[in-house]
């Protein structure tokens, strides 16, 4: 696994979208807030041309424009570090046009994203062999205050504790990262085209539920394996197509095992469990050593299925940890994980404590 520089003190921050851009309210207010932002840090900031567009469908430009972008990004000697403007629905349209291939070849960069950029986050990993983050997109760095999950994700760009980041004191982390749960959720945002830079509203209490295969645990839990995972919704676009080199990737890296960290966004309960089916099926789960579960954004029971249901329906079968409604993805804040890195976990309750190592 290759794993990028960190990004330096007075470094340049790329920003691009392959996915939507940010020519909408409150998007286009946060982006540039959050500009100033990296500015006042002293960070430098080049943008790509699609930051501000809006002239695809589901994404800012048209998929070769988008790609094109990707690659001249990702090539590009300036930017240290990239992440994207936001999310989307059809980022998967530029696979097309990406050539893995260069990148494998090229410098490692970290990538951020999430949502529609686990096209990029997931298949970086699995056909590259590079390490990303998956965390917020650039819009969310707009608010005020900034939430402690935002500061982690720049400390994972920076190589610093997200503590370093906030309070500029302290050691740098080994050779990896450290993220823990936040206590609270947002259930429903005060986010808006008239409140741009609303930091999270954080009304509901963190309530982790862990499983070790379908019953639940007690005590504290501890695994070990190599992260990969996403989004639900994108990955389940991925079996079968000439991009799936999952198979290749889990036997490759079996002596570590797998980590699965799964969230979804659009996906019903029945949804999700079909497309875990679907990757189970496809070979995915081989050599599996526990699964993280974020909130599902759309995981009202239906017909006596929940959410519940729906994940340890085929994560349970495997007889490992299933650690559910974890700090990941759509229902914010989200705990960033180095897609491709080493990690132990840690869970004990409502504690859970990740340590990502870059071997």
């Amino acid at each position: 696994m290759r794993y990028p520089k960190h990004l330096p003190q007075g470094g340049t921050i790329g920003f691009l979208a392959p996915s939507f851009g940010c020519n909408i309210e409150p998007y286009r207010t946060g982006f540039g807030h959050a500009l100033e932002k990296w500015r006042e840090m002293g960070y430098r900031t080049i943008l790509g041309p699609n930051c501000y567009a809006g002239k695809g469908i589901g994404i800012s430009s048209t998929p070769e424009s988008c790609a094109r972008e990707v690659m001249e990004m990702f090539l590009s000697r300036e930017p240290d570090c990239l992440i994207s403007c936001g999310g989307g629905e059809l980022m998967c349209e530029i696979l097309p046009y990406v050539d893995f291939g260069k990148l494998a070849q090229a410098e490692p960069k970290w990538f951020m994203g999430y949502s529609d950029n686990t096209n990029l986050t997931y298949l970086l990993a699995t056909l590259a062999d590079t390490a990303s983050v998956y965390g917020p997109c650039a819009s969310s760095f707009g608010m005020e205050p900034w939430h402690d999950a935002l500061w982690d994700a720049l400390g994972i760009l920076a190589g610093k504790s997200g503590a370093w980041m906030r309070n500029a004191m302290g050691e740098k982390e080994p050779h990896g990262a450290v993220v823990r749960g936040y206590g609270q959720w947002e259930k429903e945002s005060l986010k808006s085209p008239e409140n741009p830079l609303a930091p999270y509203n954080l009304t509901e209490p963190l309530a982790i539920r862990s499983f070790v295969g379908k019953e639940e645990a007690s005590g504290e839990l501890r695994f070990r394996g190599r992260l990969l995972g996403g989004c639900l919704d994108c990955l389940v676009n991925l079996p079968g197509t000439r991009y799936d080199r999952t198979k290749e990737f889990v036997e490759r890296y079996k002596e570590d095992g797998i980590i699965w960290f799964l969230e979804a966004c659009e996906l019903n309960v029945f949804a999700i469990r079909r497309g875990l089916w679907q990757l189970e099926e496809s070979g995915w789960f081989e050599h599996v050593k526990g699964f993280l579960i974020g909130r599902p954004q759309n995981g009202e029971p239906l017909m006596g299925l929940d959410a519940y249901g729906a994940v340890l329906e085929v994560a349970g079968r495997k007889d490992v940890p299933v650690v559910m409604d974890v700090d990941l993805g759509h229902l914010p804040p989200m705990m960033p994980i180095v897609v491709g890195s080493m990690a132990d976990v840690a869970v004990k309750g409502n504690d859970i404590r990740i340590e990502m190592r870059y071997v």
